[in-house]
């Protein structure tokens, strides 16, 4: 029987009383090389395409830091008016700012103008509402444009009531001389008045009584 030598003996001293069936000791590991720890695990990597009953589970470090939007310690939030309080009023109504004196003589002379037109354009019918308005506009701006204005209305008043008796006396042809005669008086009233204010000097109208001050 022919025996075939082991690769893995050559080289080593043969026990002659040693039984060639029986396999050799296998060395044991030397403590001079020491033992290799195992590796980590690898991470775990989220799939690039999740499928629809995945569920994403970020890292615990996103709890551990604050939202941004979120008020935080120290954190100073904008300052924006409490309820009731509201933002600085600016002062726009009539009333709380008096006009130079510049302006009190141009609103002055308009306070004639202005009604002046508008009684020519409408027959003296719109002419009270001109009137009417620029003072409820301009009597608390100044001392100057309010008798300006009182005067423009006190005429327009007086005119006003010349032509409601106008009106029944028309049936007599009475009513439209005193009718035109009324719109006459009421145009050189305001021509005058006009001039006045623009010249900056107190007027008060003739033949017109003071409804308004």
């Amino acid at each position: 029987m022919t025996t075939t030598p082991n690769p893995e003996l050559e080289g080593q001293p043969q026990d002659p009383t040693a039984d060639p069936s029986t396999p050799p000791p296998t060395p044991a590991p030397s403590s001079a090389q020491g033992s290799t720890p195992p590796p980590p695990p690898p991470a775990q990597s989220q799939p690039a395409n999740p499928g629809p009953g995945h569920v994403h589970t970020p890292p615990a470090e996103s709890y551990a830091q604050p939202r941004q939007g979120y008020a935080q310690p120290g954190h100073q939030q904008p300052a924006y008016p409490q309820p009731g309080q509201g933002y600085p009023a600016q002062a726009t109504a009539y009333g709380q700012q008096v006009l130079e004196p510049a302006q009190q003589r141009q609103w002055g002379m308009l306070a004639h103008v202005i009604p002046l037109i508008a009684m020519v354009l409408s027959a003296g019918l719109l002419g009270f509402v001109g009137s009417l308005v620029i003072y409820v506009m301009y009597k608390d701006r100044g001392d100057f444009v309010r008798q300006h204005a009182a005067n423009s209305l006190n005429i327009q008043i007086m005119t006003g009531i010349v032509l409601l008796i106008s009106f029944p006396l028309m049936l007599l042809l009475v009513g439209f001389a005193t009718y035109f005669i009324a719109l006459a008086i009421a145009f050189v009233l305001h021509i005058i008045g006009a001039l006045r204010a623009n010249e900056g000097q107190q007027w008060s109208p003739p033949l017109t009584p003071r409804f308004v001050s």
